[in-house]
Parts: C-alpha cells; structure tokens; sequence
C-alpha cells in the first residue's frame, strides 16, 4: 500500500508528492483519493486509473 504518490497538480502547476487520504475496496477495484498537501486539489483514482468525472 503507497502512501505516497508523485502526480501533476494543476492547482500548484508542478509536479508534488501527493498523500493517501483514504481508500476502499469497491465491486470495479481500489479507490483511493489523494490529497496535494500544498494547495486544496485532490483526486480520485479507480484501479490506478484517474478518475475525471465531475462530482
């Protein structure tokens, strides 16, 4: 389990380590949210792919 994520932030428009925030184990796989401890932006991601729906 990584806690920890190096990813792209839009928000600070850099690359960031990014922190785990929570996860669970969902019928489609892993769902994690992700947290950049610089700035508000998260995401999600679903089996390791971002998920870019609009809440």
């Amino acid at each position: 389990m990584t806690l920890e994520l190096e990813h792209y932030c839009p928000d600070c428009d850099d690359d960031r380590v990014f922190y785990r925030a929570a996860s669970t184990t969902l019928h489609l796989g892993e769902k994690v949210k992700w947290h950049c401890p610089d700035c508000d932006y998260g995401f999600v991601q679903v089996n390791g792919e971002v998920d870019t729906s609009e809440a």
